[in-house]
């Protein structure tokens, strides 16, 4: 029998930053979307193989949204962590934060998201991943949400099957 450990909440963030460059950026210097999805990707993905200790594929990438536009020269952080954790799946938000590295400005909120990994054994067969630990109301609220976000799509996949 094997026993994987829960973790908690805590253990499982993990923060990716980024300095904005030209080559990321539309000709009016708006840093394009599909840039900073790919950053949030790979700072969740961090989270779910540390989580895991295995390889992860992303499996669906849920309520991204875009509050705040990012330029050339900004600042990028993403702040990443386990909201859920299923059998094999994890779900991970995603806050993005932009900071005017030229102003003393707080840093602002950009975007945020949630991104869907599977944990995959070394045939590339989903594998069971540590339990999730809770340890306060507020980490317990987001963790209902996101168990039902989870079983929402389990039942629409089911019926579109």
């Amino acid at each position: 029998m094997i026993i994987i450990d829960s973790k908690t909440v805590e253990q499982t963030k993990v923060e990716v930053g980024c300095l904005m460059q030209p080559e990321q950026a539309n000709i009016a210097g708006n840093i394009h979307g599909g840039e900073v999805l790919k950053l949030m990707d790979n700072s969740a993905g961090i989270v779910a193989s540390r989580h895991a200790g295995s390889n992860v594929v992303t499996a669906r990438v849920d309520r991204v949204e875009f509050h705040y536009p990012i330029h050339i020269g900004n600042f990028v952080n993403c702040k990443s962590k386990m909201t859920f954790v299923g059998r094999s799946s994890m779900e991970v938000s995603v806050t993005v934060l932009v900071e005017d590295v030229f102003k003393d400005e707080e840093p602002k909120v950009a975007l945020t998201g949630y991104f869907t990994f599977v944990a995959l054994d070394s045939d590339g067969k989903p594998r069971v991943v540590p339990s999730l630990e809770i340890t306060n109301e507020e980490e317990q609220k987001i963790y209902d949400e996101s168990q039902k976000r989870y079983m929402e799509f389990k039942k629409y996949k089911n019926n579109i099957e």
